[in-house]
């Protein structure tokens, strides 16, 4: 389970905090979804949680140990919004290698298999593939180190509603064996499989009611 417990983050140059006494809890094996504008402090939040920044003050727990950005490293895994322009690799074996260059094909061809990508040669150049299978390779990269917390940023950003779909269903199915934690502006396709929901404007977070906010974005009928 994580646990956010008041978390502030306001760094020296900023007038006000990003990230004011932000408080959380999320249960494991669930998905919990943050719903917020561009410069609510989301991704500032994911980069706290990934253990790429670190908070002014608050603390982070994991099943009841409090943990260090380092520690928070080895526990998350990050996917970035547009992950695709961050891939390295010529090849699905070498990008999936990177960092872990011990690993067999057939770990490699497992990662691939979590995600609907086990029919791909890995010779394949991720660049070859499609919006939502890049978003797909981007999920394995993170899932072959084993995380315990899958963080996504706007995960669905940009895909067509085909693929968001797809992208949505293999979400559902990720959460059976990780705990994900996703932001995103416009919350509507990932509704339906949250456990957990919260808004976060100015740096302040409110946990929601999924069911609630799906009610208020069902169409309204004719009059």
């Amino acid at each position: 389970m994580l646990y956010l417990r008041n978390l502030i983050y306001h760094p020296t140059a900023c007038p006000t905090a990003i990230l004011k006494s932000i408080n959380l809890e999320l249960a494991s094996q669930q998905l919990g979804l943050i719903i917020g504008p561009s410069g609510s402090g989301k991704s500032t939040l994911l980069e706290i949680l990934s253990g790429l920044a670190e908070p002014t003050s608050g603390s982070l727990f994991w099943r009841e140990q409090e943990l260090n950005a380092e520690e928070m490293q080895q526990l998350a895994g990050l996917v970035f919004q547009f992950p695709e322009r961050h891939f390295c690799g010529g090849t699905l074996l070498e990008e999936l290698r990177l960092g872990h260059p011990e690993l067999g094909k057939e770990r490699v061809t497992q990662a691939l298999a979590e995600v609907g990508l086990e029919h791909l040669s890995l010779s394949t150049s991720p660049h070859a593939l499609s919006g939502g299978q890049q978003r797909r390779l981007a999920l394995a990269v993170q899932l072959i180190r084993q995380p315990h917390l899958l963080l996504l940023d706007e995960p669905t950003a940009g895909l067509d509603w085909s693929m968001r779909r797809q992208l949505v269903n293999l979400l559902a199915k990720l959460k059976k064996n990780w705990t994900l934690l996703v932001v995103t502006h416009d919350a509507g396709d990932l509704l339906p499989i949250a456990d957990r929901c919260w808004t976060l404007n100015h740096g302040e977070l409110k946990s929601v009611d999924p069911l609630a906010l799906g009610a208020q974005k069902e169409p309204q009928p004719a009059v």
